[in-house]
């Protein structure tokens, strides 16, 4: 038996509309947040924990390859989509892992429908469109925004382990 598999939080859709529905039923109040999670850093951990302080119940959504390579362009992801599930399974405040092919968590949600849908502060104020705002509201659920970690991103880690090299010419 694979160990890994065996202790991985990962979930179909259907499991995860089946779980919710349990979770309804005990009353928990269940969040979910999204996102590539390519190179898993503190930044993430933080927002996770921050997410999970609203609620009793998170679940991650995590984008598909194909998803992450049209969002963030052909070098991406870096990890595959069985590794960041595995990754992200293995944290302590994640309770279930989901892995959607959509550019965007909208036709997700609609079918889960969390409590709760967490974005990080650069969506707050209008700064950045969130298409799927309206599929929560649609159903009485809330969008809340959390705090950004200074200096903790994927990108910047990027920038980094490969910063760009000029072109003598």
């Amino acid at each position: 038996m694979d160990l890994a598999k065996s202790y991985s939080k990962l979930r179909t859709m259907d499991d995860l509309v089946a779980l919710r529905s349990q979770w309804r039923e005990q009353g928990k109040k269940v969040v979910w947040t999204n996102g590539v999670f390519d190179l898993l850093h503190a930044g993430h951990v933080r927002s996770l924990r921050d997410a999970k302080a609203l609620g009793d119940i998170l679940i991650v959504g995590i984008n598909s390859d194909a998803s992450a390579r049209n969002n963030k362009g052909p070098g991406r992801p870096l990890i595959c989509q069985e590794d960041r599930a595995e990754l992200l399974s293995a944290l302590e405040m994640v309770d279930a892992v989901v892995i959607f092919d959509e550019p965007e968590p909208s036709a997700a949600l609609q079918r889960v429908r969390p409590d709760v849908h967490c974005k990080g502060e650069e969506y707050a104020d209008g700064k950045r469109p969130v298409p799927e705002r309206a599929v929560v509201e649609s159903y009485g659920g809330e969008v809340r925004f959390l705090p950004l970690h200074a200096g903790r991103s994927t990108t910047s880690l990027l920038q980094r382990i490969c910063p760009p090299t000029e072109v003598e010419g």
